[in-house]
């Protein structure tokens, strides 16, 4: 995290920006309790795009369904995320639906159906760990959707994720390349969110093999980490966004992530030092 305020953020991202890469901001924090506090997270993201126009920034909006009132209701989550929505257009940028752990997985592809519909420029994380996964990517192929592919980093049971890192490696690579083949027909526009350089590798490999170019494909990848990778990515001709992330919620955001699966610790330490 550059810093807890979202000045913090605006000003690291500016600084990405100058470096050719794209920007993804995101408030940390989840699971909120009331509606009036959902509401407050919406306004903020609403001001946040304002912002980040004012500034000329290439960015966009990824957030959390919890932290949109998700739990409390899904009428109410949907109209919040409509509203960002609809804002993401009007200012020139896009809004991404983050997936939380495995039991808001049916609810949040839900939410994006409904908001893909309405709004092209819609994202949404899908979890390479996740059994059901090809499943729901078959499902949402229809909607020539945006994916961002990430691995999974929750704590789930051996029954819903793979538990070694090997399958969750294929796993990623058999959905990486469906998702490269469907961007060579437009109709899925793949995004690749991971730190693991060699996955990369093959996957641009698969793709530059069946003919899909760099512009047809996306690497997200988090501030702060592996930065010089990014750099190189950049420079090799790949369109790559990174993510800041910034709020007061860090402490207890991170520390969960890590009590639930302590296997993160070894994640960021490795992506640092990398």
């Amino acid at each position: 995290m550059p810093g807890e305020h979202v000045d913090d953020a605006l000003a690291a991202g500016a600084a990405l920006a100058a470096s050719g890469r794209g920007l993804i901001f995101t408030q940390l924090g989840e699971a909120i309790t009331s509606a009036a506090a959902a509401v407050l997270v919406r306004d903020h993201y609403l001001r946040l795009y304002d912002q980040i126009r004012a500034r000329g920034l290439p960015a966009q909006i990824s957030v959390k369904p919890t932290q949109l009132g998700l739990d409390l209701s899904f009428a109410e989550c949907e109209r919040n995320l409509l509203v960002l929505a609809a804002k993401a257009e009007e200012t020139g940028s896009a809004l991404w639906l983050d997936m939380e752990d495995s039991s808001y997985v049916t609810r949040t592809l839900d939410l994006y159906v409904a908001l893909k519909k309405l709004h092209s420029s819609t994202g949404v994380a899908l979890q390479a760990y996740l059994r059901r996964t090809p499943d729901d990517l078959a499902r949402l192929m229809p909607l020539k959707p945006i994916i961002r592919l990430v691995k999974g980093a929750y704590d789930e049971p051996k029954e819903v994720a793979f538990e070694k890192k090997s399958d969750t490696d294929r796993a990623y690579f058999a959905l990486a390349a469906q998702m490269v083949g469907a961007a060579n027909t437009g109709i899925c526009s793949p995004v690749f969110g991971t730190h693991d350089l060699a996955l990369l590798g093959r996957i641009a490999e698969q793709a530059a093999s069946t003919g899909v170019g760099k512009d047809k494909y996306q690497i997200h990848m988090l501030y702060g980490i592996r930065d010089s990778a990014q750099r190189r990515l950049v420079t090799d001709g790949h369109i790559v966004k990174t993510l800041v992330s910034y709020g007061a919620a860090w402490y207890r955001w991170y520390m969960r992530r890590l009590a639930e699966r302590p296997a993160n610790v070894l994640f960021v330490v490795r992506s640092l030092f990398a």
